[in-house]
């Protein structure tokens, strides 16, 4: 079935949807406030969530492999959670100081993380990378950030580049150019920005040799998340924590995502001891979070104790009790059982989506690790973001489309969350749909 025809089966589905875009068109650019979650010929807007499903204002009901773009390990609205976001909230919804629910969440996360030596909470995955950005700055003295083509960092200047971009535009594979992933990227920000190949340990080597005396920190999401949940090749991080230790560059891992996959997220699952670590979704029990931390040295910075600290970090919202409890009571939830679980549900649907593609000798690929999962249209070696392109620039959003309709909702590009909330009739289902969709293709 083409896009025209998945679109319009959507659009006869959801009237209500469209009725309320056409209002918010009136007072928002696009319809809305996240850029992510806008698509063609309009998104449904949802009434409420419980467990693995959520319904929209037409009532439909969809089993949601989004998970608020992977947030929502637990599932939509469990128990525990709402019960302790609800208990904090009947005391007062926010202070002009700290809480205690501050202090256990962030004794909880040092206890999971040892690189974590000491964090700070911010309200955002972008807020915990653009301070982490500035801390290195300050830590080193140098000027700029290396990064991976194909790495989402957040909406901070400083990481909006080559997260996308048009290979053609982006040079040489090996060596890859900064490409500003909006409009409004001042230029200034491309020459302080290092862009390096995923997963080519030797060309990292080489431009971070010529580069690393300029270079105060490299930052890494550990499984390439926007570019499709592509897992580091053997031994790919343990050489850039050689690399960086012997440049004297600090070495950040991006785990808003990959926190996912283990108890101490993927430094444990690939056994890295990174500088600094940045944190964000699950941690807040579905709401807005984010947090920063690692060396003591370092975090050190902060401390206002002795005078004036070297940098000053604010933000009225930041470690609001609500969110702090609610983090924690998920963590709490999340014991060694829970991600055995998770991760044999993970390995369930790859199996089963990769057995279905190679069966029907169709292009595709589904690559991940533990909950987290992407699909791919392509038949080439994915190794990078450019390998995972696909060859038919149409074809995610045709299955983006064709699986809301048969009642399963995934991202647009096709990366996928699986929840606790979940069962192995659930996984099994995803897989009957996708192979209705490709069917219909």
């Amino acid at each position: 079935m083409s896009v025209d025809k998945e679109e319009s089966e959507y659009a006869t589905k959801t009237a209500r949807s469209r009725a309320l875009h056409e209002e918010a068109l009136a007072v928002m650019p696009g319809g809305n406030s996240r850029t992510t979650t806008f698509f063609d010929p309009y998104p449904f807007y949802i009434q409420r969530g419980q467990g693995a499903t959520i319904w929209d204002a037409d009532g439909n009901a969809r089993l949601d492999f989004n998970g608020n773009y992977t947030s929502l390990i637990l599932g939509h609205a469990p128990e525990a959670v709402v019960t302790a976001a609800q208990d904090a909230v009947a005391k007062g919804l926010s202070f002009p100081g700290p809480t205690e629910y501050e202090i256990r969440l962030a004794e909880a996360l040092t206890r999971r993380i040892p690189s974590l030596e000491t964090l700070r909470f911010t309200n955002s995955g972008t807020e915990a990378t653009m301070n982490a950005v500035r801390l290195a700055r300050a830590f080193t003295g140098r000027p700029k950030i290396a990064k991976f083509e194909g790495a989402f960092h957040g909406t901070h200047d400083w990481v909006m580049v080559s997260v996308t971009p048009d290979p053609r535009a982006g040079g040489s594979a090996r060596k890859p150019k900064p490409v500003a992933w909006s409009a409004g990227i001042p230029p200034a920000v491309l020459k302080h920005v290092v862009v390096l190949p995923w997963n080519d340990a030797d060309a990292c080597a080489a431009i971070l040799d010529k580069e690393g005396a300029t270079v105060a920190a490299l930052l890494v999401d550990p499984l390439l998340g926007i570019g499709g949940i592509i897992p580091p090749a053997e031994g790919f991080l343990a050489r850039l924590r050689e690399i960086t230790e012997r440049l004297g560059i600090l070495l950040i891992f991006d785990e808003v995502i990959s926190f996912r996959v283990a108890p101490g997220g993927a430094q444990e699952r690939f056994g890295i001891r990174p500088d600094l670590t940045t944190l964000g979704k699950i941690i807040g029990g579905g709401l807005a979070v984010g947090a920063f931390g690692g060396r003591r040295d370092i975090m050190d910075f902060y401390d206002p104790r002795r005078g004036k600290a070297r940098i000053s970090q604010g933000g009225t919202f930041n470690a609001n009790p609500a969110t702090m409890a609610a983090g924690l009571a998920t963590l709490e939830a999340l014991t060694p059982e829970a991600y055995a679980r998770l991760d044999a549900l993970g390995d369930r649907l790859r199996g089963s989506v990769s057995r279905f593609l190679e069966g029907t000798r169709r292009r595709g690929q589904v690559t991940g690790v533990g909950s987290l999962f992407c699909l791919h249209w392509t038949s080439s070696h994915i190794v990078d973001y450019r390998s995972s392109r696909p060859k038919d620039l149409e074809m995610p959003m045709r299955v983006f489309l064709g699986l809301l309709n048969e009642g399963i909702l995934l991202t647009q590009r096709g990366l996928g969350a699986i929840s606790l909330a979940m069962t192995e009739e659930d996984i099994d289902r995803f897989v009957n749909a996708l192979a209705r969709v490709l069917a219909r293709g």
